[in-house]
């Protein structure tokens, strides 16, 4: 199949998007211009495309792992050390916490379910960090034991976003524009908390409802397609001095191999090298791979719910760039 628009709209086609669903996907390989494709109604009467602003949700968790690899770079944070330091209030198990369980998955904090279930007794309406925050405070009780088990955690994100914030003494946004958005001329990218449900300009099929998600470094990034082919690219080129960290894959404590790293996927497919990670929110998902043997990237947003339709993308996506970043490099 030649890599052109019609090969990626086909395989749209194939994953189950109607001809009315907004659709961007960029494709990047070595050596050559990037592809944009997309497709789908217009959204206030904007044409969505390559530059069209859209919720990312998770994305948001390797740009809040690259804030905490730039600190841990700087000697301002030991992610050895145990986070009841820089999170006092929460109850005594913080003292088992390492900030490495948080990075990698194996905190043992409870569940996005668990605590919004708290956060709704407490009158909550939106998922916010000082929200999710606050609701740990009132747990006692912490299973399992951090470092003994993976699972999967938005809850251990927050906590990592706002360890960053307080150690370097700025929102989790201004840091991530500042040292991340800005040096990789990603102007349409930015961390958003609120309070309104979404930025000025943001597409969006409908307004967001209740709850919102307002949280920062599980979710809260707004960006483009144009702009996450820029950060795959930056990635593939380490550009910001942080590849190597950022895709170094934890371990629980007894030395079993993970293949989640600082925010993302790392892990090996046929032998070659994945670089990837998705998100999902009320009306957008979101995906971005990398595949460094091969110096080609993909990235895709769509304003739909069907995380299955993006997943079924992805992967066709990742075959097709795959097999022509071969012929590039031969």
């Amino acid at each position: 199949m030649a890599l052109d628009r019609a090969a990626i709209e086909r395989l749209i086609d194939a994953a189950g998007y109607d001809p009315l669903t907004p659709v961007a996907v960029g494709v990047s390989l070595r050596a050559t211009a990037p592809l944009f494709v997309s497709r789908g109604d217009d959204v206030d009467g904007a044409t969505f495309g390559a530059d069209s602003l859209a919720y990312a949700a998770s994305l948001a968790k390797q740009m809040t792992g690259a804030c905490a690899a730039l600190l841990a770079r700087d000697g301002t944070l030991d992610v050895e050390a145990t986070i009841d330091a820089w999170l006092p209030e929460l109850p005594g198990w913080s003292r088992t916490i390492r900030v490495r369980h948080l990075l990698h998955h194996t905190s043992g904090l409870p569940g996005t379910d668990t605590v919004w279930s708290r956060m709704e007794s407490r009158g909550e309406l939106d998922w916010t960090s000082d929200g999710v925050i606050e609701a740990l405070t009132t747990m006692i009780d912490l299973e399992p034991v951090p470092g003994t088990e993976y699972a999967y955690s938005g809850v251990g994100y927050v906590c990592l976003a706002r360890i960053v914030e307080r150690l370097s003494g700025q929102s989790l946004d201004r840091l991530a524009h500042a040292r991340l958005f800005e040096p990789l001329q990603m102007h349409d990218t930015l961390l958003w908390s609120g309070p309104q449900a979404s930025p000025p300009h943001a597409a969006l099929k409908r307004p967001l409802e209740s709850p919102l998600p307002l949280s920062l470094g599980d979710g809260g990034l707004w960006t483009t397609v144009r702009d996450l082919l820029r950060w795959n690219d930056a990635l593939l080129a380490d550009r910001l001095g942080l590849t190597g960290t950022l895709h170094s894959p934890g371990t629980l404590d007894d030395g079993t191999p993970l293949d989640y790293a600082w925010g993302v996927r790392a892990f090996r497919l046929d032998g070659e090298r994945v670089e990837s990670h998705g998100g999902s929110s009320e009306g957008t998902t979101a995906k971005a791979i990398r595949l460094p043997d091969r110096g080609a990237s993909v990235a895709a947003l769509a304003l739909d719910d069907d995380v299955e339709r993006m997943v079924a993308l992805s992967a066709a996506l990742h075959d097709l760039i795959g097999s022509h970043s071969t012929l590039a490099l031969s």
